[in-house]
C-alpha cells in the first residue's frame, strides 16, 4: 500500500464517518482490506479504490468503512456505569409510569443494549408491559446483524452479575454450544444502522444516551459538535455516559460533570 494510498483511503472514511485514522495504522488498513482486494480480484488498493467510487449501490462503500471500524464491545463493560444507573437513574425513571428512552449509540454486536435491557428487568419485572425502549445504532451493517442474532460464546456474559438463566436460552451450532439472548430481552430494543454524522431522525426526550468508546476515533471539533447534539436530543436530567477513556474536559459543552464518564443535562 502506498502512501497515497493510505491518505485516500483515510480522507474517504473521514468523509463517510468522521473516524480519524492516524499515521502508523497502514498495517492495519490494509490487512483488513486486502480481502476486498481479492475478492474482487484486483491487483491494488488504486484499482480498489476505483472500484469503490464506481459502486452506485454503496455496498462496497458500506463493506470498507465496516472493516475498518473498530467493534470491541462486552456485556456489563465499565460496571461503575451500571452501577449508577441501578442506583440513581432508574429507580426515579421506573418509579412512576413515565415513558423512558434510552439511546445506545455506537451498540456494536448488542452487548451494551442488552446489559441495559437486563438491568431494567432486574428492577421492574413488569417492564415489558411499560413504555419503555432502547433504541441501539451502528455505522456497521455487520455487527448490527450480529446483535439481532443475539447468539455469543458462553465466555461472554463472565461479567453479568445476574443469574444469566433468566436471559439466554441455550442454543446448538455446529456442536458448539451457545447462548441466544431471551426474546423478552430483546423486546425492549430497537436496532437501525445510524452515521453519527448525519441527520438523527429521532425524537427528542431521552434520559439516558450512552455514547462510549466512540468518540476516542473523531478529532475534538467532531466531539464537540456530536456531544452538543447529545445535549440537545436529551430531556432535561438527562444522563450522558462516554467511555472511562474519553472525557468531555477540553470540549466546549453544557453538561454537568457527575463521575467519571457520566454528565447530566
Amino acid at each position: 500500500m502506498t502512501t497515497a494510498e493510505f491518505e485516500k483511503i483515510c480522507a474517504l472514511l473521514f468523509e463517510q464517518s468522521a473516524i480519524v485514522l492516524k499515521e502508523g495504522k497502514e498495517g492495519l488498513v490494509r490487512s483488513r482490506l486486502a480481502k476486498h482486494v481479492r475478492r474482487l480480484g484486483l491487483k491494488s488498493y488504486t484499482d480498489y479504490l476505483a472500484a469503490v467510487d464506481a459502486d452506485q449501490s454503496g455496498r462496497e462503500r458500506s463493506d470498507m468503512i465496516d472493516s475498518l471500524t473498530t467493534n470491541k464491545t462486552s456485556f456489563y463493560r465499565e460496571g461503575a456505569h451500571f452501577e449508577y444507573l441501578q442506583d440513581s437513574v432508574f429507580p426515579k425513571l421506573l418509579g412512576g409510569r413515565e415513558r423512558v428512552r434510552i439511546w445506545s449509540a455506537g451498540c456494536s454486536s448488542g452487548e451494551e443494549p442488552y446489559t441495559l435491557s437486563m438491568l431494567l428487568h432486574e428492577m421492574a419485572r413488569d417492564v415489558a408491559r411499560r413504555d419503555v425502549r432502547i433504541l441501539a445504532t451502528d455505522l456497521s451493517s455487520k455487527v448490527l446483524g450480529m446483535a439481532r442474532e443475539a447468539i455469543y460464546p458462553e465466555t461472554a456474559i463472565s461479567e453479568l452479575p445476574w443469574d444469566c438463566a433468566n436471559y439466554f436460552t441455550r442454543v446448538d451450532r455446529d456442536g458448539q454450544p451457545l447462548l441466544r439472548v431471551r426474546d423478552d430481552v430483546r423486546s425492549l430494543i430497537k436496532f437501525a444502522r445510524l452515521n453519527l454524522m448525519e441527520t438523527w431522525p429521532m425524537e427528542k426526550g431521552f434520559q439516558v444516551i450512552m455514547c462510549r468508546n466512540v468518540m476516542i476515533y473523531f478529532d475534538k471539533e467532531v466531539q464537540a459538535r456530536l456531544v452538543n447534539r447529545f445535549w440537545d436530543l436529551l430531556a432535561p436530567g438527562g444522563h450522558l455516559f462516554v467511555g472511562h477513556s474519553e472525557s468531555l474536559t477540553s470540549l466546549k459543552h453544557r453538561f454537568t460533570y457527575v463521575q467519571p464518564a457520566v454528565y447530566v443535562k
